[in-house]
Formats: C-alpha cells, sequence, structure tokens
C-alpha cells in the first residue's frame, strides 16, 4: 500500500507540519486540473481515522495502518510519501526515525 504521510511525536505537531506544505501543493496541482482549493476541513477529514493520508503520531498512524490492512484483506508492505509537504530534512529523518522506531514493532505484532 503506498499513502501520503508523515509521522511526528504527536497527531498535534504531525498536523501543525503538515498542513501547510500540503495545502498549498496539492491547491497548486488542483488548480492546474480544475480543482477548488484545499480546505483545512477536508485536510482534516483525510487525517481522521478513516481518511487516507497518514499523518499523526506514531500509535495513531499505527491503527490506521492496521485498520487498512484489515480492510484491504492484509497488506505486505506499506510505502509512505511525505516529501509532497516541503518538510525540512531534519523533519523528514526524524519521521523516518518514528516510523522504524515504533510504527513498525506495533504493526508487525500481528
Amino acid at each position: 500500500m503506498h499513502s501520503l504521510g508523515y509521522v511526528a511525536e504527536n497527531r498535534q505537531q504531525a498536523v501543525s507540519d503538515y498542513f501547510p506544505g500540503y495545502a498549498e501543493t496539492f491547491t497548486r496541482i488542483g488548480k492546474e486540473r480544475g480543482w477548488p482549493p484545499v480546505t483545512r476541513a477536508q485536510f482534516d477529514a483525510q487525517v481522521g481515522p478513516t481518511g487516507a493520508l497518514l499523518v499523526g503520531g506514531p500509535e495513531e498512524v499505527a491503527e490506521k495502518i492496521l485498520r487498512h490492512s484489515e480492510a484491504l484483506g492484509g497488506i505486505s508492505r506499506i510505502t509512505f510519501q511525505m516529501d509532497n509537504a516541503g518538510l525540512s530534512h531534519e523533519k523528514l529523518l526524524k519521521s523516518i526515525e518514528l516510523i522504524g522506531k515504533y510504527i513498525i514493532p506495533l504493526v508487525n505484532i500481528v
């Protein structure tokens, strides 16, 4: 499974880091395709429990991955696309660290 995603220490930090760049990028892309600008309400729905974006703290993102896996009949791997939100190199490295340290152990227990 492939998803747009970003992991920070907690949901509030992840959303705060990710939304501005996400909104800018997808509003620009959308303008080229005739779509309306991205709204915060749309983004919040996509980072919610049943939304497609894997943005949040480690436990929240792990729970979402497990929920997606169950809904899809099982997944064997997942990839995150994190570079679309214009995050700094340091934030991307921290996200990768959190994925390896916390998310992988949580999703591998099933």
